[in-house]
Parts: structure tokens; sequence; C-alpha cells
């Protein structure tokens, strides 16, 4: 009997492997190593401190960007993460017919589209709406970063859509359960873990957004990133290296937290 087809038999997968991981994560292991730096320079290792991680946690500048940032992430995820599973139920939850799949391009459009397209589109609306309105809060960069994650919501949500056994669900409505009792009592226990790998995906790529905040951001509305990116603009320190470590652990535990959850969900 012939064994079925597996690309870890193919000759050379492991070698490819382990030199994509290699080079995936060697940049970010020197990032780390040269945060403990006890120099001034970002080139040369003077020894091990944590100099500049305390230096990094008295910038009033840094923390008041990083409550900013994990202000606008979970909000921005939330809304992202109730449309995208709108819109997979949409595009799942009925019979197909003729322009269900230009729907669902439409919805992944952003995916394909460049960044710096989306975010000068997006300034031109808001720049209209700050001068007929007068708001300059942190609502647009909200309404700006759930419209770009919106797409990278929908996927997770609807490819477990696409997996789920509908019999319990058509079980329910031959029972007459209300459409919103079969979603609460059985679609959504088993939609779960799709929804929370969704909100973690919004959640990071909203988080360490740099191009559509730098240009739909106001005066004083420095996230991280584009704090950052100041930063490096003007004066390259192991503090940098710092804060990048930290945003990396940041992001490490809630990828590693909804990954949990969503593990004991399933």
């Amino acid at each position: 009997m012939a064994r079925p087809h597996s690309v870890r038999h193919q000759r050379g997968f492991t070698f490819i492997a382990l030199m994509c991981f290699f080079l995936l994560y060697l940049p970010m292991a020197t990032m780390v190593v040269f945060a403990f730096n006890a120099g001034s320079t970002v080139g040369q290792l003077d020894g091990f401190s944590l100099r500049w991680f305390r230096t990094a946690l008295a910038n009033d500048q840094i923390i008041e960007a990083l409550l900013r940032s994990l202000t606008i992430a979970p909000i921005a995820a939330f809304f992202a993460t109730v449309a995208a599973t709108m819109a997979a139920l949409a595009t799942t939850r009925t019979a197909p017919y003729r322009g269900m799949a230009l729907k669902v391009a439409f919805i992944n459009q952003p995916l394909m589209v460049p960044e710096i397209v989306t975010a000068v589109a997006l300034l031109v609306v808001f720049s209209r709406v700050k001068v007929w309105t007068g708001y300059t809060g942190l609502g647009y960069i909200i309404a700006a970063h759930t419209a770009f994650c919106i797409p990278f919501a929908f996927l997770p949500i609807r490819a477990r859509l696409e997996t789920m056994d509908l019999s319990l669900e058509t079980a329910a409505a031959d029972l007459y359960a209300r459409p919103w009792s079969v979603f609460r009592r059985i679609t959504l226990p088993l939609l779960w873990p799709g929804i929370l790998a969704g909100f973690m995906l919004a959640f990071v790529v909203s988080l360490d957004d740099v191009v559509i905040t730098e240009f739909i951001k106001s005066a004083g509305q420095e996230t991280l990133p584009t704090y950052m990116l100041g930063q490096l603009r003007r004066n390259v320190t192991p503090e940098m290296n710092a804060i990048s470590t930290l945003f990396l652990a940041v992001s490490v535990i809630v990828v590693s937290l909804f990954f949990l959850l969503s593990r004991k969900k399933t």
C-alpha cells in the first residue's frame, strides 16, 4: 500500500525549513541580545545591563504611546471581529448565489491593496470629516484600524464556519428554535475558536500598524510604533531595542494566551 504523500518526505525539506526559521528569528534574537547592552552604541555589545529597559520605562512619552496603542488595538480588534463575524455568517450560512464570490473578494480586497493606498484613501476621507465636524480625537485611528483589520479577522472566522458540521444547527431549526437561539446556543460556542483567532490577528495587526496610523493621526496621538519610527529618524540608541523587545514580549504573550484559550475551546 502506497504511503500518503507528505511534503516532509521531500529531500531537503528539513534543511529548508530550518534555514527559513533561522533567517526569520535571527534578527529578532540579535535585537533582544542588544537590548541588554550596557553601552550606548547599537552595533557593539559592551556587557549586559538592564539600563535601557529602565530608561525606556522611565520615559513618559513611551508609556503614553504604549497606553494609547493598548487602547486603540483592542477596540479596533473588537469592532473588526464583530463585522468580520457577521460577514462570515452572511457568506457561509446561506445558499450559494450569483455574486457571493465577488462579495468575499471585496471583503478581502484590503489584503491585496498596498497599505499606503489604503492610508492615503482614509486620509482623504477623514480630512474632510475633520473639517466638517471639528473632531480630531482617536476615533479616526480606531475607525481606520477597524476597516483595515476586518479581512484579517474574516479569514479564520469564515474558515471555521466552513468546516463546522451543520447537523446541530439544522436539528435545532427543525425543533423550531429561533435563529438567534440557534446562533447563541450552537453556532457561537462552536465558532468561538475562530472568533478568538480573528480577534488575535486583528489585535496584533492594529497594535503594530505604522503606515495607516502615520497618515491618520493628529498631533499628540503617537502610538508606540509611530513613536519608535520618529526616534529612529533622530537618534538610534539601544533604548529602541529595549522597547522592541518589550513590544515583542507583549505580542508573544497575547498570541500564546489566545492560542491556549482557543485550544481549550476546540
